[in-house]
């Protein structure tokens, strides 16, 4: 049996994976006065409380606007009609907002593909690489991690996948793969892994 039939629970990152990356995120650090060499998530979770409300608010509005500009990355809208015709659950692991997520999938029109409660985002779960969201949604669906499998671009979404000892897909249209000793599979665009 193929490893597309084998996984009947699919996670996916959002930015970079299901659509095309637009975040410059050196730009977003400049704009939000914090350090260019750590992540966002990270310098924010370090500020006093009233600073770090005021920041993420203005983090979410830098968001919203890149949202609506967000288009499907290639191989994203057919890989997701042939998960939706078999026996899968499918769910969404991103540091992003919930709000900006939904604005994200409308705009790239992958909307339909998804159910709000499998959604998973910076309000959700402890953020990526953290597995906790990857393990709440391997708990609303039961799922054991041999059946499941989480497809991301960047280190984080790959680090999260180990945390909860499931396969994971590593994404990069460039073919430089320089996560790829924290990847169980590396794929150029979503439509490969029919064929995995």
């Amino acid at each position: 049996m193929s490893f597309f039939k084998r996984k009947k629970n699919w996670i996916f990152d959002m930015d970079g994976t299901l659509t095309i990356a637009k975040h410059d995120f050196n730009a977003i650090k400049r704009e939000l006065k914090i350090p260019l060499d750590s992540d966002i998530l990270t310098s924010l979770s370090k500020l006093p409380d009233l600073e770090a409300k005021k920041k993420h608010i203005q983090l979410d509005e830098i968001e919203l606007k890149i949202a609506k500009l967000s288009i499907p990355s290639p191989g994203s809208s057919e890989i997701l009609k042939e998960l939706k015709t078999q026996s899968t659950n499918i769910g969404i692991l991103t540091r992003n907002s919930f709000s900006n997520s939904i604005e994200t999938l409308k705009a790239a029109g992958l909307i339909e593909f998804f159910h709000p409660d499998f959604i998973f985002c910076r309000e959700r779960a402890l953020p990526k690489p953290n597995p906790e969201g990857i393990f709440r949604l391997m708990e609303l669906w039961n799922a054991i991690p041999e059946e499941t499998v989480m497809i991301g671009d960047y280190v984080f979404d790959l680090e999260a996948g180990a945390g909860a000892c499931v396969d994971t897909i590593y994404i990069d249209p460039t073919g430089e793969f320089p996560f790829k000793h924290a990847a169980t599979h590396c794929i150029r665009e979503l439509g490969e892994i029919l064929n995995l």
